[in-house]
């Protein structure tokens, strides 16, 4: 059942004009998956794998849409390429809402090793990445998405169980 957490980063989501939403199902994510599939100003369309869902923001941006993925941190590794020479290349404004699994408390062991590299990754790329720990924290998400449009880059928002966990 979603939580108005949920609610709420959909609604900011829908409030920056975002319009397509792409994902991957995810346990810490599935309330949000769930708000966007009964959204109507927002198309969501699952996907297979995350690098797919980056040539589907792709298309919707050059389309004309304003995109965005909802993804694990531990498929990171997967997006690299397409995140620099698709997306990157082309100044597409993508948010990532992403969950980062794999911090202490995980019960799931190889999510662990994509942890300890997501930060890596994303520095490396030059990817502007903001680190939701506590809900207070979810009141930056509107200007997130404003930045992102602004500088038309991709944009990673982690989002970590204890976020999750004290979200009401």
């Amino acid at each position: 059942m979603p939580k108005e957490m949920d609610r709420q980063l959909v609604g900011d989501l829908v409030a920056a004009g975002v319009d397509f939403v792409t994902s991957v199902p995810c346990k810490q994510l599935a309330g949000v998956l769930e708000v966007l599939d009964e959204t109507t100003s927002i198309r969501h369309v699952p996907c297979n794998k995350e690098d797919e869902g980056m040539g589907l923001c792709a298309g919707a941006y050059l389309g004309g849409g304003r995109p965005c993925i909802v993804m694990q941190n531990t498929a990171l590794g997967v997006v690299v390429n397409a995140l620099a020479t698709l997306i990157q290349f082309y100044h597409i404004p993508l948010p990532m809402l992403i969950s980062y699994r794999g911090e202490v408390g995980e019960k799931v062991a190889c999510q662990v090793e994509m942890a300890l590299h997501t930060n890596a990754i994303l520095a490396q790329l030059h990817i502007p990445t903001y680190h939701f720990h506590h809900p207070d924290q979810a009141a930056e998400f509107p200007g997130i998405l404003a930045h992102t449009q602004m500088c038309s880059k991709p944009t990673a928002i982690l989002t970590d169980a204890s976020f999750w966990g004290a979200a009401t």
